[in-house]
């Protein structure tokens, strides 16, 4: 089949799914803007329309990932009452985004070395887009940090108001969100847990640890 120039446009969202995919499968050192616009059936050149290079694709995998989460944890949290039940339902949220979404919840955890690295790869002359993408990769990671924050705030509300035993607030959570995580490399979508059951044991493991 023949591949789509750039004015056949292809749904940005749908190049980005596509790309998280071949991530997945392949990794960023081994993945090529070819093997992603093959995807998506767009010739190399027509993907180069939408994406400077695969660094600038990548960040925009990660932050489509990052702020899918974040919205839904902003509406779990304004809806809930007690730290027990917001910090329940924002584990379930999580934890069912990333079985949702095993490609992108992947490049979280093994892409973002690369995500560090990426400016060393613009050419001369480059300065400009090297520019706008370290400054967007530093919003990336302050809406990372919020992200964290979220769960942080949570769990603090907890420990102050007496629901939650006492814990190291920043240890406890980054080891709850590294095995959030970290479901995203060994999750099978057809496998013993479905995404909501993997969810549940989360759920239960995080809240006991914190019950008084």
């Amino acid at each position: 089949m023949a591949r789509k120039p750039a004015d056949q446009s292809v749904a940005r969202d749908d190049i980005l799914w596509a790309a998280a995919e071949v991530l997945h499968r392949n990794g960023y050192e081994a993945t090529t803007m070819k093997d992603i616009a093959a995807q998506v059936n767009l010739t190399a050149a027509s993907l180069y329309h939408h994406f400077k290079n695969k660094d600038f694709l990548l960040l925009n995998v990660l932050e489509l990932g990052l702020d899918l989460t974040i919205d839904k944890l902003e509406s779990v949290v304004s809806e809930k009452t007690t730290c027990a039940d917001k910090l329940e339902a924002m584990i379930r949220s999580h934890v069912e985004s990333v079985t949702s979404n095993v490609a992108v919840g992947a490049a979280m955890v093994f892409e973002i070395r690369s995500l560090m690295n990426a400016s060393g790869n613009f050419k001369i002359g480059d300065d400009k887009f090297m520019q706008e993408f370290v400054a967007r990769r530093d919003q990336f990671f302050a809406r990372r940090d919020y992200f964290e924050n979220l769960f942080r705030d949570t769990v603090r509300a907890g420990i102050e108001n007496g629901e939650f035993r006492e814990v190291d607030v920043a240890v406890f959570t980054r080891a709850m969100l590294g095995a959030h995580n970290w479901v995203g490399v060994w999750y099978k979508e057809g496998g013993r847990l479905s995404g909501a059951q993997v969810a549940d044991v989360m759920v239960d493991t995080w809240l006991a640890a914190l019950r008084v």
